[in-house]
């Protein structure tokens, strides 16, 4: 299997929870209602305009339109990313095109984004996120890693 295609399964994957795990809680679930799930997790429905943490979510509409935008940017510099990326980052380039194609699909369909896992503890919220977030998250924080990776070994060869 191709690079390509590894990305294309692991992000076709992540919409299909993503978007199932969505129509789930906008069929059972009132906005704004949260239902406890255990000490530090609740089940929130939230209709989030702006991006990460709410941020555009004041811009009068418009932001719906820009960040679909920027997940268009992302898909095509994803998708030429791909034509020399391995395997590893492949899978994590393949999280961060579904996440992004999980939310820029709820933009389009639903002018915001759904958000419904809230993680808090005593006091303290996390913003409430979806799976979509949850891949994105995973995807960057690998692809940095492997960056990491990748610069202690050059580092190392240049010691060398």
């Amino acid at each position: 299997m191709s690079v390509t295609r590894l990305a294309w399964t692991v992000a076709l994957v992540l919409l299909a929870l993503d978007q199932a795990s969505k129509y789930w809680v906008l069929s059972v679930m009132e906005t704004y209602q949260r239902i406890p799930v255990l000490p530090f997790f609740d089940w929130v429905l939230l209709h989030n305009t702006g991006a990460a943490f709410s941020f555009l979510a004041d811009f009068e509409g418009g932001q719906r339109w820009f960040l679909l935008g920027v997940a268009v940017v992302a898909v095509v510099i994803i998708q030429r990313w791909l034509r020399t990326a391995t395997v590893p980052v492949a899978v994590m380039l393949g999280l961060i095109l579904g996440g992004a194609i999980g939310n820029a699909l709820d933009r389009a369909f639903l002018g915001s984004v759904t958000d419904f896992i809230l993680l808090h503890y005593r006091g303290w919220y996390y913003p409430a996120f979806n799976v979509a977030d949850i891949g994105i998250t995973l995807g960057a924080v690998g692809l940095l890693y492997d960056g990491f990776k990748e610069w202690r070994r050059e580092r190392t060869d240049d010691i060398s």
